[in-house]
């Protein structure tokens, strides 16, 4: 039994999201995380995941790890007893820890699979739902973002405290991913965020409105198929993004090398300070922006068609 699931970019929204404003994300299906399922030989559940060097018998394994707590969670819910012998092979073209959300990839990739294998049926919502309670285990109080994105494959329209929203592309967009290699802990920015806005409330709350109209125009641009704006509008966001204190010169200099090679627009995606940022790009100028973006520094470049 087989099972895949894509990764996700935030394009637009960052940060003022935690404020109340919207936020916009899409599925990176260039990237994927991958799960195959088969009797084992063995007694016991075997897992096998290369990427993070794994190779243990579930047993052995604490109870919240990440891919424990699926298996463990998803048995009790379809009220398996005794537990299979099994084989689980995952595998991930996702980086980690990268702000792609490969551990929500993971698992609904997981997820699917092994419903599938155990015959217990599960609706995309049913599975949207159980990846977010598996989430919430392990990063506290997550958005819901990453496990909506990538559990319906589809562009996602999110406020916080409101029922997430898919949409529709009016045509297909390309982007291309730039890498930093940094890694950059979410919280520490978000942290540091907070101070600001809690010292000068009024100020930022307007930051934050500027950073959400943005948001609201963008999924206008998107549905209407005007990339041109929507460029406009990444190049906006980068600029208040800036203001937040939450780019980086390496951030800033892959923007501006991809906006010198004829992007549309660019912008850091995610948290900042390291990670990724994101050039929407004609599909014919794709391969020279992103090497363009690795002259510049990037480590790794994804190239993906929004559709």
């Amino acid at each position: 039994m087989k099972a895949s699931a894509p990764g996700k970019i935030i394009l637009f929204g960052e940060h003022a999201v935690v404020y109340g404003r919207p936020s916009l994300a899409v599925p990176v299906t260039q990237v994927h995380a991958d799960v195959e399922i088969s009797d084992s030989a063995s007694a016991g559940i075997w897992i096998q995941a290369p990427d993070i060097n794994l190779h243990a018998e579930l047993n052995t394994l604490p109870s919240d790890h990440p891919i424990a707590s699926v298996i463990h969670n998803l048995f009790f819910l379809s009220r398996v007893s005794p537990f299979p012998n099994l084989n689980i092979k995952i595998t991930s073209t996702i980086p980690v820890a990268s702000g792609l959300g490969s551990g929500a990839a993971v698992t609904i990739a997981l997820t699917r699979a092994l419903s599938a294998y155990i015959n217990y049926s599960m609706t995309d919502e049913q599975i949207n739902a159980f990846a977010y309670e598996i989430e919430k285990l392990h990063h506290g109080t997550p958005s819901g973002i990453d496990n909506t994105v990538i559990t319906y494959s589809k562009p996602v329209y999110f406020i916080k405290g409101q029922p997430i929203e898919t949409f529709q592309v009016a045509q297909p967009f390309t982007i291309v991913i730039g890498d930093t290699g940094i890694s950059a802990p979410t919280k520490e920015s978000v942290g540091n965020v907070r101070k600001l806005w809690d010292a000068d409330r009024a100020s930022w709350e307007l930051i934050f409105d500027n950073v959400g109209g943005i948001a609201k125009r963008a999924r206008d641009a998107i549905e209407s198929g005007e990339w041109k704006q929507l460029g406009e509008l990444m190049n906006q966001n980068h600029v208040l993004l800036q203001g937040m204190t939450v780019s980086s010169p390496e951030l800033d200099q892959l923007v501006i090398a991809a906006n010198n090679q004829g992007a549309l627009g660019a912008k850091l995606s995610g948290g900042g300070r390291g990670g990724n940022m994101i050039a929407l790009v004609e599909p014919n100028q794709a391969e020279v922006v992103a090497k363009s973006l690795v002259e510049a520094g990037a480590k790794r470049t994804i190239i993906t068609q929004i559709s």
